[in-house]
């Protein structure tokens, strides 16, 4: 009989439920709640208030498809091709450059190039994490780490964030204490400049007691920089955490958000001996990053375009994030307060608890408005009385309605 004929057969016993043979790490699985509302988001009328999304609109297009197309006709044969998994041979003496302007300096020796910053974490926690070890994170975090968290089968412990970030002795206190329990901590995540999301900084002084108090306990700080060079006074820059003590610091770097996340295109600065396990890792995942993406980052970062452009995007956050102020001013009932952020792509509300009842994010649907629930930031997806709002995609026009819309929600 023919296996056309057998798989045609009724009453024939299969596979059980697939879901019974997931592994135990798949529960660790979680969806992206900012993913999750694209569809949503795309409705006629509806103003997302969600995504942080860069301004890829600041971008030389016209000077990036003339590079493409000198790349591929020139070098197609070699950028369509296999290369190296610790990327391609002078993108990592540009990473140096762009961490030389946070005060970072390393060399290349360092760098290990991967597919995305979000990558990055990934392999981090893969390389250090064991099932049941504990990470010390910001609460609230941002949300993709949660996802890779989840799925290693690593614990979160949250330690809250004021409006300078991480109190450092709060996060010493918060590892002696889980130790003193039997529990394994091997990182501290923190995202310390314009962090997602809530777009607070991390000040200096805390910046140093924080590496201090880490490298005390013998912790590695996951220092996720996607954002530091996004600040809208371009003169005062706060050193990285990872200049301060670079074998204590893994720091993660990204062109998505200076250049392009359509890309993927990442790094990740850490010691020789951690970087050569890195590459091994991503080895296995991904062979390599894109060579083409990599060629495209390394023509435009070593180019003369890419500061103009960045510049002309900077420019349009601050003045997004001035008009987010300025309505939020405007439309907030009395008892909400959010953060002012010097930079990057967020701000973070807390509610009037009175206020804050029911699903808000379907609330706010309701009203045309688009948001990320603050409970999406935390481990155990709490109930929570806070929102995030992101500025840097959305028309100034469009801010100032969706903060409006969401002020009538809060009213209703």
């Amino acid at each position: 009989m023919s296996g056309t004929a057998r798989a045609g057969r009724t009453g024939a016993p299969g596979l059980p439920d697939p879901a019974a043979l997931f592994a135990r790490r798949a529960e660790g699985f979680r969806p992206s709640p900012v993913r999750a509302v694209f569809e949503i988001a795309m409705r006629p009328g509806m103003i997302s208030l969600a995504g942080g999304n860069p301004d890829t609109g600041a971008l030389p297009h016209a000077v990036l498809a003339g590079t493409a197309a000198r790349l591929l006709a020139e070098r197609g044969s070699e950028v369509l091709q296999y290369g190296s998994g610790a990327g391609i041979e002078r993108l990592p003496e540009l990473v140096c450059r762009l961490m030389d302007l946070e005060g970072a300096a390393t060399d290349p020796g360092r760098i290990q190039i991967t597919a995305g910053s979000q990558a990055g974490i990934d392999l981090v926690v893969k390389l250090f994490c064991d099932p049941g070890d504990v990470v010390v994170a910001e609460g609230p975090t941002y949300v993709g780490a949660l996802g890779v968290f989840g799925s290693y089968e690593v614990a979160v412990s949250h330690v809250d964030v004021d409006d300078d970030g991480l109190d450092p002795e709060a996060v010493a206190e918060r590892i002696d204490a889980l130790r003193a329990t039997g529990r394994t901590v091997k990182l501290v995540y923190t995202v310390p400049t314009f962090h997602n999301p809530t777009g607070v900084t991390l000040g200096e002084e805390r910046r140093r007691r924080l590496v201090a108090v880490c490298a005390e306990r013998g912790v590695v700080v996951l220092e996720d920089d996607p954002y530091g060079l996004l600040g809208f006074d371009r003169e005062h820059r706060l050193p990285s955490l990872y200049s301060l003590d670079p074998e204590t610091v893994v720091h993660l770097g990204s062109f998505s958000k200076i250049f392009s996340p359509g890309l993927r295109v990442g790094w990740i600065a850490a010691s020789p001996a951690v970087r050569a396990r890195l590459q091994i890792a991503a080895e296995a995942v991904t062979i390599h990053p894109s060579v083409l993406g990599q060629e495209l980052a390394a023509e435009y970062v070593g180019g003369e375009h890419w500061r103009p452009a960045l510049d002309r995007a900077v420019a349009r956050y601050r003045s997004r994030c001035a008009a987010m102020m300025a309505a939020l001013e405007e439309h907030m009932p009395e008892g909400v307060r959010w953060t002012r952020p010097a930079g990057g792509f967020f701000t973070w509300l807390d509610l009037d608890p009175a206020r804050a009842h029911g699903d808000l994010l379907h609330r706010a649907i309701d009203h045309g408005v688009v948001v990320v629930p603050g409970g999406a930031c935390y481990a155990d997806g709490r109930p929570s009385t806070s929102l995030r709002l992101a500025f840097s995609a959305a028309a100034e026009e469009d801010i100032a309605e969706g903060v409006r819309r969401l002020g009538r929600m809060l009213r209703a």
